[in-house]
Order: structure tokens, then sequence, then C-alpha cells
């Protein structure tokens, strides 16, 4: 028996190294600033397409990514953990790190010669200020920092907010754990089976065709290569500009 815990404990550490070894993982420079005020001020649908980012659980906890990290929007949902450093006359002493989702793009500026902090090729993060206060006095503006890839950790299932028509079905995909950024999403009707979906933009996926009537279960696959099948997520009675909860997540 002992060697068959053993042997349950070897495979699930080895999973778990497997996931975390999926994402870069290595420690990078970069810059931040914040917008808005304590309470936020961006916190509504974005480059990502999320949508407000309270309802759906992100809170303050975001950041809208340059050119260099954004990708075209493929990062959109991964998760950062960012410190500040080599600037002691306004890092907070001690101040740890902070950790953040990516939910929105923060646009390249080439008509100005100063604040060209998210123009190619600079890596940057657009925090909102509850977030860059944990780390800098809001003095600053603009702080030096260091910055990895983590896995997000999430509260529930993975989210499905299902819009469109009888004829054409959007979905965005959020509140996904694991390595967060989804890089394809099938779709699979009660009365048909799988079928590819294809990015509209950010984390909104769509597919033509007629799927009212029929319950609605999805396959998620994010940039580690781990895959998760949710089976009925949405009921047969679905209705559009609503959302359905997975249950489960990565």
């Amino acid at each position: 028996m002992a060697g068959f815990k053993n042997f349950v404990m070897f495979v699930v550490l080895h999973l778990l190294t497997a996931m975390a070894m999926a994402i870069d993982t290595t420690w990078y420079y970069g810059r931040a600033t914040f917008y808005g005020d304590m309470k936020g001020g961006e916190t509504m649908q974005g480059a990502c397409g999320y949508g407000d980012l309270f309802k759906q659980g992100y809170g303050l906890k975001t950041a809208a990514l340059s050119t260099a990290l954004f990708n075209h929007g493929l990062t959109c949902g991964a998760c950062f953990e960012i410190m500040c450093v080599n600037d002691p006359q306004w890092c907070i002493p001690n101040a740890g790190t902070i950790k953040i989702t990516a939910t929105n793009f923060c646009p390249p500026n080439y008509t100005k010669k100063t604040d060209i902090w998210c123009n190619p090729p600079q890596k940057h993060f657009d925090l909102s200020m509850a977030m860059f206060v944990k780390l800098a006095n809001y003095k600053a503006g603009v702080i030096p920092v260091r910055y990895r890839r983590v896995l997000c950790s999430k509260q529930g299932g993975v989210k499905f907010e299902i819009k469109g028509n009888r004829y054409w079905t959007l979905v965005t995909v959020y509140n996904v754990g694991g390595a967060g950024d989804v890089t394809n999403v099938k779709i699979k009707g009660s009365k048909s089976g799988w079928q590819q979906m294809r990015r509209n933009w950010g984390q909104n996926w769509q597919i033509g065709g007629a799927l009212v009537g029929q319950s609605l279960s999805f396959q998620v696959t994010i940039s580690d290569g781990k895959m998760v099948q949710f089976n009925n997520a949405a009921p047969v009675n679905w209705r559009f500009g609503q959302t359905y909860d997975g249950r489960i997540n990565f």
C-alpha cells in the first residue's frame, strides 16, 4: 500500500511540475504605470472582450499589456507576477509581488516623444492604481519592474457568456485557471457533433449555424496544451446574453 501511495504522489507531482514548466516562468525586466483611481476606471470591456471585470471576478487585479506582451490578443487571460525593482526612491521596501490577469491592451502612441511606454518593443504593464500602489508610491508614475508568467488561480468553474443570434454564436470564455490564455475552443450541441470555433477577438470565440434548442458542451484548450471538456455547460433552454458555469476549471 505504501508503495502505491508513493507512486500516486510521484505521478501527481510529475503532472504538477509538467504544468508549471509548460509556461515560461523566467523573470524579465519591464516597466509599469497605472490608470484611473483606487476604484478602477477601466473595468468594462477592453481588447480582450471580457466585459465588466468586477462582475466576472477579475476586479482590479488586472493589467493592460503593451504590444510586445499582448501578442495580438493571444495573451488575454494569462497571469503575471510583478515586483518593483531598481528604484529605491519609489519602490516600497519589502513590498513583495502582485499577481494580475491580462485583460486589456495598452496601445502604442507614435505621436509623442514622451510617455511611450507601450510602444514596441517595450514590455509594459498598465496596472490599476490599486495594484500599482502595492508596489510603489503613485507619484512615481512609471516604475521599473521584473515580471514572470505564473499559473492562474481562479474561484469556481470556467465561465461561458453566450451572445449572437440563432444563426451565429459568440462565446466569451473567462475565469480560466492554469495557464489562463485559451488557444482553442470546440463546441458541441446535444444534437450535433463537435465543431471548431474561431477566435473573433481576444477571448471571444464564434461559430455559424443553428445551436438554439440544444444543450451545449465545450472543449477548451489553454496554451500549455491542457484541454478540459465541459459537458452540458449550457442547458437546452440557454439564452443569448446569459453566462453559464462550466463547474470545473484547469
